[in-house]
């Protein structure tokens, strides 16, 4: 064991380090002692920060799954601060990693943000490392801890994901995208998510669930065009075209005004430039913003508004051109594969235009009608598309000739009604969840007195009352 001398301080009426593990230990058992233990460990905080003698190996006398609020308190103040060797960093992450998994999820919710900022301070470290895959499955484990529930958005969601983006585990990541997020505390934790979220399952190839979630980032309320929605516009576009195969000059109308103003020219004279946000963005934004930072002067729409146009048109040679124009600002952007991806996409849209004109095509018809190089490419694309299920379709490898089928399925197998019945659960457990959200929102006061000051600015008779009289309180 420590020698007094090493660990003792004086805290409050307590006259050692010794005397606070001590409480830790006994007051770790019911939820009474519990908060007893939070008061004291609060009122103690300051002084354990300044206690220089205070060692990792304090930690040895608690147990973590036991322990977990007290553990939390000390390992906060042996982790936090400045800069430390890369042995002693990679001390602390492992020390921290087996405190997330150890740790019990009730004691520190008793603390959540001494919890989030341990996490994020573990983040920080792995990434210092350049080791992201070694804070996956910790932070994974973090997020389901922390969170009260499924439904509700937590600060560490982000910082999972963005460790899953750098890491490339995207199947992990995508694991904490299914659940429906229907409460958020606050908003630059959901404009990060839905941004992250939205590069993760670009990358696992899922761009219907992409585009959802970049679709929260563009819709989403706004006061000024920030840069993580700059950014998100700019894959949204693209995303869109890959799987919707077209491309709106339009902002959906549920977009806020900031958006539906700035966001499709991107004058970057209206981008808020905030430095406190740009150095906990993934590295591509801290870019975004520096570039806009310093040349505010220039628009940003052209290259992609360029290619959704060229897209459009349906023409390969025109579409092509406009890439290679602006294959810098897109390679700046970190968009360049997705744009390539766009470009493949177009290809496969104009053979499936063909399916509705034609029954049978020659392979080497097809490769002129949509511009391939030759008989060979437009088979790798046809068998692609058949094996995605765009298509359905077979090739005569004698003749070199395809012939185009109806589909197939007639929506009676069992796996069918399996795949319908969810999506009508899910549906139903939305809709539950909607009206709830509306109902507590109707009783809402902050609500209540906007809904009046609106009705007052507008309402000159005596015609209508000043507030709805279903939401007299």
């Amino acid at each position: 064991g420590l020698c007094s001398s090493e660990i003792s301080i004086t805290i409050g009426g307590m006259s050692s380090t010794e005397n606070l593990i001590t409480s830790i230990q006994g007051l770790s058992a019911s939820s009474g002692d519990l908060s007893a233990l939070h008061r004291i460990l609060k009122g103690a905080e300051e002084t354990l920060h300044a206690d220089s003698d205070l060692q990792l190996s304090t930690l040895e006398q608690l147990d973590p799954s036991k322990h977990s609020l007290g553990y939390l308190y000390l390992l906060d103040v042996l982790t936090c601060g400045g800069p430390m060797s890369k042995e002693k960093a990679s001390e602390v992450v492992l020390l921290i990693a087996r405190f997330i998994t150890s740790c019990d999820a009730d004691q520190i919710r008793l603390a959540s943000d001494k919890f989030v900022s341990l996490c994020k301070g573990f983040k920080d470290r792995v990434l210092e490392l350049e080791d992201p895959l070694r804070g996956v499955a910790p932070l994974l484990t973090a997020v389901r801890k922390v969170q009260v529930s499924t439904k509700r958005l937590t600060a560490l969601h982000p910082d999972c994901l963005q460790l899953c983006l750098q890491a490339k585990c995207y199947k992990a990541g995508f694991s904490i995208l299914s659940d429906d997020i229907l409460e958020v505390d606050q908003p630059r934790d959901f404009y990060l998510y839905c941004y992250y979220g939205g590069m993760i399952c670009i990358g696992q190839k899922k761009f219907q669930k992409a585009l959802e979630l970049l679709y929260n980032v563009v819709t989403a309320p706004m006061h000024s065009v920030n840069a993580i929605a700059l950014e998100a516009y700019k894959k949204y576009v693209l995303v869109t075209l890959i799987h919707s195969g077209q491309f709106s000059v339009s902002l959906p109308k549920c977009a806020s005004t900031a958006a539906q103003r700035h966001l499709k020219t991107w004058s970057i004279s209206h981008l808020q430039f905030n430095p406190m946000i740009s150095a906990a963005l993934y590295p591509i934004l801290a870019r975004s913003l520096y570039v806009a930072y310093n040349f505010y002067r220039s628009p940003f729409s052209q290259p992609y508004t360029e290619v959704g146009n060229c897209y459009n048109e349906g023409k390969i040679s025109e579409l092509q051109a406009v890439v290679v124009a602006h294959s810098s600002d897109f390679e700046k952007d970190n968009n360049l594969g997705l744009v390539k991806q766009a470009v493949s996409s177009l290809y496969k849209r104009n053979i499936l235009r063909l399916t509705q004109k034609y029954l049978t095509l020659s392979l080497q018809d097809i490769a002129n009608m949509v511009q391939l190089a030759n008989a060979k490419e437009a088979e790798m694309h046809v068998l692609q598309m058949i094996q995605d299920g765009q298509i359905h379709a077979l090739i005569n490898q004698k003749d070199g000739m395809v012939r185009f089928l109806e589909d197939p399925e007639q929506y009676k197998t069992s796996e069918m009604i399996e795949v319908m019945d969810s999506v009508i659960q899910r549906t139903i457990g939305l809709s539950k969840n909607l009206i709830a959200m509306d109902e507590s929102l109707s009783c809402d006061p902050l609500y209540l007195g906007k809904v009046g000051r609106e009705r007052q600015r507008y309402d000159f008779g005596e015609d209508f009352d000043t507030v709805p009289q279903k939401f007299s309180m």
